[in-house]
């Protein structure tokens, strides 16, 4: 398996770039594209541009030909694409009749093309799931326009990636296009009432009309993971039913079993913990980061470490877990394969134990505002020994929210003190 990436340095925290070969190249640029799809028999385009901003519609066209173009010169014998759902016969929004477009432009080329349409993706790491989740979990009234009456056919995380699996060798899916979505309709606030429910959290839609798209964007690009580009192309989309008129994806994949939204948001929801979360500020970059993601609010930062591996590891169980009351469990153990980091019951810790370049530590706890946890790693890389700190924070409703911007500071100043002093630690020992 290939991947092609503008930047493929930020993809090396991911747990399966290991598993790929991984291109530099970028579908705007196609000098870039011939080297990536030499002897790719089945391209996957999973692309979208709605982070450029104004006049993004026009580049997600030009990508998408210049992507075909390069395909049929590289005799890549498959496309399969994911766009959006949507009627093309209604008055849509400009996002949803680009991923509509962008699907007609692949198939303008000579390479077979098989299109998905999916509406709201219901599942961790869904743009549209993350909107729904933190904007849920902090508004105890959530206001929202007249748009939120409107339904969609919500699909799970997990049946979109059935559905690209099985079109990877299920032929009858060839030169087609298939709306695709969950067993159950429901308006869009419905959704959030839903997830709601399942958290134990009391909430009420309060809809108006008039809220401009822009003030709903800011909002949601300043409480939610979702930048505001993003988010006011997705929230413009809202402004017409997202439903499957055509269910020809049952009959040619019947392998693919359906499953509903409240199943795919508890699972979600299970996944909410540093075992499950893409790491994605693992970008190559070794400034500190404080994102929003999968649910989580997380503090990173890194240091340069002057000492053994099994010293700094030392160091952590000693100082670092002593300075975080309420520990509840450590985890160390030998690797699963090489370049994996180290998991599992607390064990005594042994300098011999460390063959690899990576440990782990993990450290959790429940609160009445919600989850935490704290992870170190000790990565080498060329003689170079760094330690990592992330803190995860998985917010329980408007209190956890007011926990952490509250706290905020007092954790930035803390966290930044501790990985300091077990740094500290470790070169003295």
């Amino acid at each position: 398996m290939r991947c092609l990436a503008r930047n493929p340095i930020r993809l090396q925290g991911r747990n399966w770039f290991r598993d790929v070969e991984v291109v530099q190249g970028d579908v705007t640029v196609p000098s870039t594209l011939d080297a990536a799809l030499e002897g790719v028999h089945t391209a996957y385009y999973l692309i979208h541009n709605m982070t450029r901003g104004h006049g993004y519609t026009s580049l997600e066209l030009e990508s998408a030909r210049n992507f075909a173009d390069a395909a049929e010169l590289a005799k890549v014998q498959h496309i399969i694409y994911l766009g959006g759902l949507a009627d093309p016969e209604q008055h849509i929004a400009p996002h949803m009749r680009s991923r509509i477009e962008t699907g007609r432009v692949l198939r303008e080329g000579k390479v077979p093309v098989t299109e998905f349409r999916a509406g709201v993706i219901a599942g961790s790491g869904s743009i549209s799931f993350e909107m729904i989740r933190f904007m849920t979990e902090l508004l105890p009234i959530v206001p929202g326009p007249l748009w939120m009456k409107n339904r969609t056919q919500s699909i799970a995380i997990q049946n979109v990636i059935d559905y690209l699996c099985a079109a990877l060798t299920n032929p009858r899916g060839r030169d087609g296009v298939f709306e695709i979505g969950g067993p159950d309709i429901a308006k869009y606030g419905d959704l959030m009432l839903r997830y709601a429910r399942l958290r134990g959290l009391r909430r009420r839609m309060f809809l108006l009309p008039g809220i401009p798209l822009w003030f709903m964007a800011f909002g949601v690009g300043l409480m939610t993971p979702v930048p505001y580009p993003i988010a006011y192309a997705l929230i413009g989309g809202l402004s017409a039913d997202s439903l499957v008129k055509h269910p020809q994806a049952l009959e040619v994949f019947p392998e693919v079993q359906l499953i509903d939204f409240d199943t795919a948001t508890k699972d979600a929801l299970e996944k909410t913990n540093p075992s499950h979360i893409e790491r994605v500020w693992a970008d190559g970059k070794h400034e500190p980061k404080s994102i929003k993601h999968e649910g989580c609010f997380i503090e990173h930062r890194e240091i340069a470490v002057n000492a053994e591996p099994g010293t700094v590891l030392e160091a952590i169980t000693k100082f670092g877990v002593r300075e975080l009351p309420g520990t509840v469990r450590l985890t160390l153990a030998p690797p699963a394969r090489a370049g994996e980091p180290y998991q599992g019951r607390c064990a005594p810790v042994s300098k011999s134990l460390l063959l690899d370049s990576k440990a782990i530590l993990f450290r959790w706890k429940d609160k009445f505002f919600g989850k935490q946890w704290m992870e170190w790693r000790v990565i080498c890389q060329a003689e170079r020994v760094t330690l990592t700190q992330t803190m995860f924070f998985s917010p329980r409703g408007l209190p956890g929210f007011l926990y952490w911007y509250l706290s905020h500071p007092l954790h930035l100043l803390r966290f930044r003190n501790l990985i300091d002093k077990i740094a500290r630690q470790s070169e003295t020992q």
